[in-house]
């Protein structure tokens, strides 16, 4: 059994989010303070208020940086694919653009690009995955100055308390790191510095992710983009996707017992996997486990449900929960399950993923129940 690490860029992330917060909390002690705040009743009515200011400075800086990324990617020769914040998403699809719903653990927002061609195997990236950095800074330092203007005053702690968040999120986002296998903007840059390869993995990604969008199936995409070169450095958690995209790519097209075995090398191997793609493999591994009649219990950890738990809206999730579902014996959950399918498949944002969930949802059907 392989020692888990300590997940040192984890705990800096809490201590950023420690920081801000205490930072957050002495300017609204200092603001009731200075407006002569007294009575349990009134501290916790200016308090309350104060708190909901936070979150809503929080919320307003989290579109601020995703608009960073947008407006320093088209700066860079990228065009407009889609813009999230928590689950809400703004999409560009071919019927113009649409508002759809995904959430994806690990993170807050995400502006997703369609980018510029390759030119002798590299493309702008620094800008792009720097602009939320650049955005939150800037705003922060605009908060700071406009508190100046109206000192003693709620609107001052606010603005305040929104140049902390500013500063707190470029410094979480800018650093190089990685919080429980997710990398920030500062560590994708770092890890695009002098490598070509991941820099067109980079690039693959965006393209998947752009003709996804357009209710392209992975199966019809051009096999080049997943494929990694002799010699490839799995270590490097941009390149490693691509691979982490291949094993979707067999799953899409049926080719289960090569997509099996695609996700076990990738587990048991020694790439570094975002920790939300090592889940998911481990998602589908079980869900082929299941198709040949296996036990994959041993896979289904505490920690691999709760994971599901978070991403239960997710399609390679529900189609998982549906195959265990099936195994069991629970007509009735999976009927649920189903439900809940086709409730997310109304909003969610690429709907070549949902046809090829619902053939392998049938093939659960077929092959799960008729060994039942």
């Amino acid at each position: 059994m392989k020692k888990k690490k300590t997940d040192w860029g984890g705990m800096l992330m809490v201590l950023f989010f420690l920081l801000i917060g205490g930072a957050c909390g002495l300017l609204m002690l200092d603001y009731m303070d200075a407006a002569g705040v007294e009575g349990f009743g009134s501290f916790l009515l200016y308090f309350g208020l104060l708190l909901l200011a936070l979150y809503a400075v929080m919320y307003l800086q989290i579109i601020l940086h995703e608009g960073g990324h947008l407006i320093f990617g088209l700066l860079s020769g990228y065009g407009f694919s889609s813009f999230r914040v928590g689950s809400l998403m703004l999409q560009k699809t071919e019927e113009g653009l649409r508002f759809r719903r995904m959430s994806l653990a690990g993170t807050g927002g995400q502006c997703l690009m369609t980018p510029p061609a390759l030119q002798n195997g590299t493309m702008p990236f620094v800008l792009y995955n720097l602009g939320g950095v650049l955005m939150n800074l800037l705003t922060a330092l605009v908060f700071f100055l406009l508190s100046l203007l109206c000192p003693g005053t709620a609107l001052c702690a606010v603005l305040r308390m929104g140049a902390v968040v500013g500063l707190g999120y470029a410094l979480a986002n800018g650093l190089p790191l990685q919080s429980a296998g997710v990398s920030n903007d500062g560590a994708n840059i770092a890890a695009m510095k002098g490598s070509k390869d991941a820099v067109r993995a980079f690039w693959a990604q965006l393209k998947v992710n752009e003709q996804s969008g357009r209710g392209v199936r992975l199966r019809y995409m051009p096999e080049e983009w997943f494929t990694l070169p002799e010699g490839a450095d799995l270590q490097n958690r941009i390149v490693s996707s691509v691979a982490v995209m291949r094993e979707g790519r067999l799953a899409d097209a049926q080719r289960i017992e090569e997509a099996d075995e695609a996700a076990r090398a990738l587990l048991e191997g020694d790439a570094k996997l975002v920790g939300v793609y090592r889940s998911l493999l481990t998602c589908d591994r079980i869900f082929f486990s299941l198709l040949r009649g296996g036990d994959p219990s041993a896979m289904l950890t505490k920690e691999l449900q709760k994971f599901m738990k978070s991403m239960k809206r997710f399609p390679s999730v529900l189609r998982t929960e549906y195959a265990l579902a099936l195994h069991g014996g629970d007509a009735e959950k999976a009927a649920k399950l189903r439900a809940d399918f086709e409730k997310m498949a109304r909003s969610y944002p690429n709907p070549a993923d949902i046809e090829s969930e619902r053939e392998l949802m049938e093939l659960a059907d077929a092959q799960i129940t008729a060994k039942a």
